[in-house]
């Protein structure tokens, strides 16, 4: 069964993150609007008492022409005497009705987002199934010998994320040092879109499910193909290995074909032409240019074989905060051509980068626009400041931020999931005998889990980083919930139906690139890849799971969608323009 983002509540009150019993408690609905009304915190309340009766009635009747003029004092009000106004309207008119135009299209943005269905956030129960936390993100808190959390360190974060005051979370018992990333990000307010709180995913996968199995098997061969050049996967013996123990596991959601996964399948995902040609987008192969200056997409890579994190003493320290940094770079730049070099760029990245470059490769190929925009075939207007390559290009980098608000606060607040690092963990010392975990078979028995004890002497799933995962929880994906919303962006706005002119490949060895020679490659499925791309090349890294990636994509789908849908009361033309989620149903903003 796909999982899909919902934004309507669901219906199982059992399990729900800290606090969301006592704040659906406070929550009311108005019958007559048929609107949610969330609690408003303590902080909130003194904001709103600051602003105080003056403020709000200035609000209401402050929008005439001597208000506006009040904001520059050395101006005048013109009259209807004017010679420079000859025909009698007073620009303070058209500042007023403008003022008060802009005050009801902001009213009308402030209804939308009133109106939107009030979500209930549910979790999969594991931060309160197991009292020592192993299914619980815990990196960068002290641990003991096993690698489970201490308690009372576990508590300290607990108490600053269940009341979210930020002198707590400055209180809570690091390990080694390594400091928390952004813990609070997801209690920031947005003001344009759906707020962080008002968007949802659904729960992952329990710890001792056969799901959470079937992705931990998949994150092992990753970790063991990281050196296999994609163009390789449907002769390498090593790829067909790891294609037929994914066909055979108790719950692998990967996708078939006639129901097997194959070398063509292997870490794909089942979005709309994401199976059509190379594994890997035209948009982190092609080069481009950035305005005058041409950009090449080759990249300084990492040395074959280059894993982390395999030895138990170092795997430990990590867990408690240590932050190793001795990566080994290949002296050639290259294309992107494996596992380990996509890994290697997802380390790196501007978050957004990958989008911005394909809205660039684009806009340079003349790229279509979508048919619902209104300057899709004018005659006497070209697009520009809307429509245009600014707009456009500025969109991408505007939704990735308030995406990135979305799913932290999904990280912090709600899910609490572990990294697959700490999972790995648990894999080894069930298997040594050291500690008994509730581990499903299909990952204990799994032939990609003794390959890598023979490679490495270890049952510890090997990381393409040195320092490991960052020190945020698991799910969503950070990277996976950007793509989705600046993808969705460029949906909207170009024809999903076009092609990709002139589409190349790298060579054997990623020096150079090649036509690539195969069936057409639309704009829909090479965005839609290029999202799956970099949300799967942190798996690729052993930093997030499967269900990571793709709940995060939707996610920022979600996120983008809401924030279009506001924008589209600005327009002073029509807009109407269509897209495909990544779940293949069609929209209309």
């Amino acid at each position: 069964m796909k999982r899909r983002v919902s934004k309507h509540p669901q219906s199982d009150k059992s399990i729900l993150p800290e606090g969301a019993m006592e704040a659906e408690a406070q929550t009311t609905r108005n019958d007559s609007s048929h609107t949610a009304v969330q609690p408003v915190s303590k902080t909130r309340r003194k904001f709103l008492g600051r602003v105080g009766a003056a403020t709000a009635a200035a609000i209401v009747t402050g929008a005439t022409s001597e208000t506006a003029l009040a904001q520059f004092p050395g101006g005048k009000k013109n009259t209807c005497d004017d010679p420079n106004f000859p025909f009698g309207v007073e620009p303070s008119d058209f500042a007023s009705n403008r003022y008060m135009k802009a005050y009801k299209c902001r009213l009308e943005a402030a209804k939308m987002a009133q109106q939107r269905p009030l979500v209930r956030h549910i979790t999969n129960g594991d931060d309160v199934r197991y009292s020592n936390k192993i299914a619980s993100y815990t990196k960068a808190l002290p641990h003991n010998q096993l690698g489970e959390v201490d308690q009372n360190a576990y508590a300290s974060l607990a108490r600053a994320r269940e009341s979210q005051d930020p002198d707590l979370f400055e209180q809570i018992t690091l390990g080694l040092g390594r400091p928390l990333t952004s813990p609070q990000a997801g209690l920031a307010m947005d003001l344009e879109g759906p707020d962080s709180h008002h968007v949802t995913m659904p729960p992952p996968p329990r710890f001792d499910s056969a799901e959470e199995a079937g992705e931990m098997v998949e994150l092992y061969w990753m970790a063991l193909l990281r050196d296999v050049n994609f163009s390789d996967w449907n002769s390498h013996p090593l790829a067909t290995q790891a294609a037929d123990e994914l066909s055979k596991l108790s719950d692998f959601r990967g996708p078939r074909e006639a129901g097997r996964v194959t070398p063509n399948t292997l870490f794909r995902s089942n979005t709309p032409e994401d199976l059509n040609g190379p594994w890997l987008s035209q948009f982190l192969i092609k080069d481009f240019y950035f305005g005058a200056n041409l950009f090449s997409q080759k990249m300084k890579t990492l040395v074959p074989g280059s894993d982390h994190m395999t030895s138990y003493d170092k795997w430990l320290a990590v867990q408690n905060g240590a932050s190793p940094n001795n990566d080994q770079f290949d002296s050639t730049p290259r294309y992107i051509r494996n596992l380990r070099d996509l890994a290697q760029w997802v380390h790196v990245d501007a978050l957004y980068q990958a989008y911005l470059q394909a809205c660039l490769i684009m806009l340079e190929q003349g790229t279509r626009l979508d048919p619902g925009l209104p300057l899709y075939n004018a005659k006497a207007q070209a697009g520009f400041a809307q429509c245009g390559g600014p707009h456009i290009l500025s969109y991408v980098t505007e939704v990735a931020t308030r995406a990135l608000k979305a799913v932290w606060y999904q990280k912090w607040f709600v899910h609490h999931r572990l990294r697959p690092e700490e999972f790995g963990g648990r894999v080894h010392n069930h298997i040594t005998g050291a500690a008994s975990y509730p581990i499903h078979t299909d990952v204990l028995n799994s032939r990609a889990v003794q390959e890598v004890f023979k490679k490495y002497g270890t049952y510890l799933l090997p990381q393409a980083f040195p320092e490991g995962s960052p020190t945020h929880s698991s799910y969503g994906s950070g990277h996976a919930t950007v793509a989705g919303a600046c993808v969705t962006v460029l949906k909207a706005f170009f024809d999903e139906t076009d092609v990709i002119k002139n589409p190349l490949v790298p060579n054997a060895d990623g020096t150079a690139l090649v036509p690539y020679d195969g069936p057409p490659l639309t704009v829909l499925g090479e965005l839609n890849k290029v999202a799956r791309n970099v949300a799967v090349g942190r798996n690729g890294a052993g930093v997030h799971w499967r269900t990571d990636a793709l709940g995060g994509m939707e996610l920022g789908e979600a996120v983008a969608i809401g924030i279009m849908q506001e924008h589209k009361l600005t327009y002073n033309d029509k807009v109407e323009m269509s897209l495909t989620k990544f779940d293949g149903t069609k929209i209309t903003i």
